[in-house]
C-alpha cells in the first residue's frame, strides 16, 4: 500500500513556473514507475509525464516536452515535476500516480492516486 500527497499548485502567469511534488508513504516506493496526469473538468485525464522506478527512463506528452521535466528522490520519497513556459492550456488538477500494469499512458494502470493539485494558469 502507498500513500500519495500531491502540492506545489497555485496560480501563476503565462511563462511562469511552479514546481510540484508528490509526497510517498508506504512500502517499496522505489519499485514503481511514477506519474503525472492531469485533469481539467469535461475532459478525460491525460498523461504528462512518466518515470521509471530507477529514473532511466522518462516520457512525456508532446504538449510538455521541453518545457516539463519530471523527476524523483528515491531517498526522500518523493516525485516532483518541474514545469517551466507554463501557458493558460496547462491549466488542470494534477495528479501523481503509482504504475500497477498494463499501458503506461492509461490511468487505469495505475494502482495509486494523489489528490490531486490545482494548477492555473492566467493569460
Amino acid at each position: 500500500q502507498v500513500h500519495l500527497e500531491d502540492s506545489g499548485g497555485g496560480l501563476v502567469r503565462t511563462g511562469g513556473s511552479l514546481r510540484l511534488s508528490c509526497a510517498a508513504s508506504g512500502r517499496n516506493f522505489d519499485s514503481y514507475g511514477m506519474a503525472w496526469f492531469r485533469q481539467v473538468p469535461g475532459k478525460e485525464r491525460e498523461y504528462v509525464a512518466i518515470i521509471s522506478y530507477d529514473s532511466e527512463l522518462t516520457y512525456y506528452t508532446e504538449s510538455v516536452q521541453g518545457r516539463f521535466t519530471i523527476s524523483r528522490d528515491n531517498g526522500k520519497n518523493t516525485v516532483y515535476l518541474q514545469m517551466n513556459s507554463l501557458k493558460p492550456e496547462d491549466t488542470a488538477v494534477y495528479y501523481c500516480a503509482a504504475y500497477g500494469t498494463g499501458s503506461y499512458y492509461s490511468p487505469g494502470s495505475y494502482k495509486y492516486w494523489g489528490q490531486g493539485t490545482q494548477v492555473t494558469v492566467s493569460s
